[in-house]
């Protein structure tokens, strides 16, 4: 029988959900080799790259010849192939829903809406040189403030993670959208203190590779203005 080769990933580490697979693969030790796609100067608009994925996006997984994209999907693929840490994706049914609940609505809520203040105050200003106009970025952090209020009553509670007491899979899409707006110099979660009381456990859990996945947006952070 042939070797497993390892899995293959297409990455740009300004994407929240690329830097969420990077993350997992070097917490769980998964033999894995990292190819990156840089979005900004059109990488993922090869034909090359639309073979593996005719969405044009990152991020991608190749394992043995097997393409899967959409991060959910890939992280929850490698959690089941690889036999991660049963904490990541928890086998028993119950507490494996639990986290299947917050990835669903993570696709309605925190992603767009940590994404979209990222947008206003740091893509759009660079793409036309012009500055968003304060009230939409405004609107923008309230529609964020809801949903982070959301997250803290519906799934944080208090418990330490949002789906137990253990990180999962969804602590980790989570934490990669709320680090986003930290491109722009903004840390959303500094009025939320039950919030930034979990990101510090999620980081302690994590340890380097959460740091060295998020070393790409730091650098944007140390060059923009402290949002207050």
């Amino acid at each position: 029988m042939a070797a497993r080769k390892a899995v293959e990933v297409y990455l740009d580490l300004l994407s929240q959900p690329c830097r969420a697979v990077q993350i997992f693969l070097r917490s769980t030790k998964i033999p894995h080799t990292v190819k990156m796609v840089a979005l900004r100067k059109g990488e993922h608009q090869t034909p090359e790259f639309a073979k593996l994925n005719p969405m044009k996006k990152v991020p991608v997984m190749v394992d043995n010849g097997f393409v899967l994209t959409e991060s959910d999907a890939i992280l929850k693929y490698l959690a089941n192939t690889y036999n991660a840490p049963e904490h990541w994706y928890p086998r028993q049914p119950e507490r494996r829903a639990k986290v299947d609940e917050y990835t669903a609505w993570h696709h309605s809520y925190t992603r767009p809406h940590a994404a979209k203040v990222f947008i206003l105050e740091v893509l759009l200003p660079r793409m036309t040189g012009q500055p968003t106009e304060p009230a939409k970025i405004e609107k923008a952090l309230v529609e964020l403030g809801d949903t982070l209020e959301k997250l803290e009553a519906m799934f944080l509670k208090r418990q330490p993670f949002l789906c137990g007491d253990d990180i999962t899979l969804a602590d980790l899409l989570c934490i990669c959208e709320l680090m986003q707006p930290f491109g722009g110099g903004r840390d959303i979660l500094q009025d939320h203190p039950q919030l930034l009381t979990w990101r510090s456990r999620v980081q302690s859990a994590l340890k380097g590779s959460f740091d060295e996945a998020h070393s790409v947006l730091y650098r944007l952070r140390d060059k923009a203005k402290p949002k207050l």
